[in-house]
């Protein structure tokens, strides 16, 4: 290795400071971005990462590595005792034969195919699961390995373009259902090559609900990857294709366009601009009140009942803590019917009490949404971020409550 080679924080024996200044550079952070979002200065950030002050305190190491989306307490801290997994899930039991299903080319086209018609019908049941069972991510992960091979089977076995056009529109769903599978699983190259796989999908189906989906699903893998000006360049170009079609679109295009208006505005808090992010807030307001007030997206869940809960992401992606308390306490968790976006509505409100100094507030606001998904807060860095946090309290009580919920999500051992 050359002299001048960028050290590996999860390989070399390094100080927290260097490995944290090597982080926030992967992460294409300044120093005053990262001091911003954890409510510290940029010359704050600067004394940590040049040794002028000592590994700060637990509580400010899980904010940081929040920001920085470190997979592993111990790639920033260096300290293999802390071996906690933030936002990598524990893997699930199931995730191996959907990745295999993923990874196997079918080269033969021995597999028959359904007919469009059973397989579209297959997909519909699954996202009905995906919102109604509290234990989704077993329910969907016994169910895609045998729709990703039949999917590909019925593109493969298409006659017509038409008729490849619809399986290719379907192979894409089948995509995005396994995206949210492998979210936050133990192999983040297969979460990129299963949107990449979905986008392109999507864009030979030439179906513009397809193309705006997968542009919705590579939008949010791109944020939390911290790759902002990915993020807004995918959301962005799909709004220009899709915004002409909506006077003659149906609900679902709408509500895709809905979902993509609340992830520009998602990248612009997470940048700070907090008059942009309003800004599309208010554009996805407008386009959820234009749909139908029973009506209920089965993949993004857009619609009028999520609507505020949106609003509770953006201002605690803002930092805006009183904000962020005042739209948690307005937003009404149980007028959400998906009991996975429910979940996630109760760990944002978590995120807003918490930022607003209401520890024990933001924790009973995670048991409910443990009650309502326990699946979906296992796999959640933020809710495990504000659990380990709390875990560590000078409160008695508050310890033990932390505690309790940490041996539950599997992040503490009883």
């Amino acid at each position: 290795m050359s002299t001048d080679a960028t050290p590996d924080p999860y390989r070399e024996q390094l100080a927290f400071g260097q490995r944290l200044q090597i982080l926030r550079n992967r992460r294409g952070l300044t120093r005053d971005q990262l001091g911003g979002l954890v409510g510290r200065s940029g010359s704050w950030v600067k004394a940590l990462e040049t040794g002028r002050l000592k590994t700060p305190a637990l509580p400010i190491i899980l904010r940081i590595a929040e920001v920085l989306r470190v997979g592993n307490l111990s790639d920033l801290t260096g300290d293999q005792s802390m071996h906690i997994a933030l936002f990598t899930g524990p893997g699930h039991p199931r995730f191996a034969a959907v990745r295999e299903a993923l990874n196997t080319l079918q080269l033969g086209g021995t597999r028959e195919a359904p007919s469009a018609e059973h397989l579209s019908a297959r997909l519909s049941r699954a996202w009905q699961a995906r919102h109604s069972a509290s234990n989704h991510r077993d329910v969907i992960g016994s169910l895609l390995p045998d729709l990703i091979q039949d999917a590909q089977a019925t593109v493969r076995a298409a006659e017509t373009v038409a008729d490849r056009k619809a399986a290719q529109a379907s192979l894409a769903q089948v995509y995005f259902l396994a995206q949210f599978f492998c979210a936050y699983q133990p192999d983040a190259p297969l979460v990129w090559r299963v949107a990449e796989r979905g986008m392109m999908a999507a864009q030979d189906s030439e179906d513009p609900h397809a193309i705006g989906l997968a542009a919705w699903l590579t939008t949010q893998a791109h944020r939390e990857s911290t790759h902002l000006d990915a993020a807004d360049a995918v959301t962005l170009e799909t709004l220009r294709y899709l915004t002409p079609l909506l006077p003659d679109a149906g609900a679902d295009v709408r509500a895709v366009a809905g979902a993509l208006t609340v992830e520009a505005g998602l990248t612009a808090a997470r940048r700070g601009e907090t008059g942009t992010a309003w800004r599309y807030w208010d554009n996805a307001r407008a386009l959820a009140e234009s749909l139908p007030i029973d009506y209920f997206h089965p993949v993004t869940s857009f619609s009028r009942s999520v609507i505020g809960a949106h609003a509770v992401t953006v201002a605690v992606e803002l930092h805006a803590g009183g904000e962020s308390a005042r739209q948690a306490a307005r937003a009404e968790a149980e007028a959400i019917p998906s009991r996975p976006r429910r979940a996630r509505h109760r760990i944002e409100q978590a995120r807003a009490y918490h930022l607003d100094g209401q520890p024990d507030v933001a924790l009973a606001t995670l048991a409910q949404a443990h009650e309502a998904a326990p699946e979906t807060i296992q796999y959640n860095g933020h809710a495990r971020r504000i659990i380990l946090e709390e875990a560590e309290a000078k409160s008695p009580q508050r310890r033990r409550r932390a505690s309790e919920l940490a041996v539950r999500l599997g992040v503490l051992t009883a």
